[in-house]
């Protein structure tokens, strides 16, 4: 099987410092935001967890990057490689397919589920430990017609963006 990964991810103490920091740098933009995001079903390593997460979502050519932040200090595949105050590279996230069949397959190779979780709008994701391997964690998406719009619309936004509306709030 092969993957393809459309996504780079990184862990930000601060979204709109992060937001400002990336935009700065490479000038990516405009940053989609979700605060405080909406979670339901979260398992970590296995067992019922608390997750209280915000993301940033911009397009860098075919591939979009995320800045996410964990607001709480719950266990999660967030705090298994960065603390509060740290960041850098976290994840990448692999296209779209059967969310389960992908998890299991990776699961029979030897890597464990570490963080999934459901959104109130039909979404989720299962990420996996796949650290050792790579030096990062990977995110299998559960995939639905939000996600789709999701990507669609940064995608179109950061083709036409005109340099105003840095940060645009889900």
């Amino acid at each position: 099987m092969t993957e393809r990964i459309i996504q780079n991810a990184y862990y930000v103490p601060d979204i709109d410092e992060g937001i400002q920091r990336f935009h700065h740098l490479w000038g990516l933009g405009p940053f989609f935001v979700r605060r405080h995001i909406d979670l339901e079903n979260v398992l970590y390593r296995g067992h019922p967890a608390e997750l209280d997460i915000s993301a940033a979502y911009t397009q860098a050519g075919e591939l979009m990057i995320e800045l996410v932040t964990q607001h709480n200090d719950a266990p999660s595949i967030f705090r298994d490689l960065y603390g509060a105050d740290e960041s850098g590279f976290h994840h990448v996230a692999l296209d779209f397919g059967d969310h389960d069949e992908r998890v299991s397959h990776f699961n029979h190779l030897g890597y464990e589920s570490v963080t999934s979780f459901n959104t109130s709008d039909g979404r989720g994701a299962t990420y996996l430990d796949t650290m050792a391997a790579v030096g990062h964690a990977t995110e299998i998406y559960i995939v639905n017609d939000s996600l789709l719009n999701l990507y669609s619309e940064v995608r179109h936004a950061s083709e036409n963006w005109d340099e105003t509306d840095l940060i645009r709030e889900l």
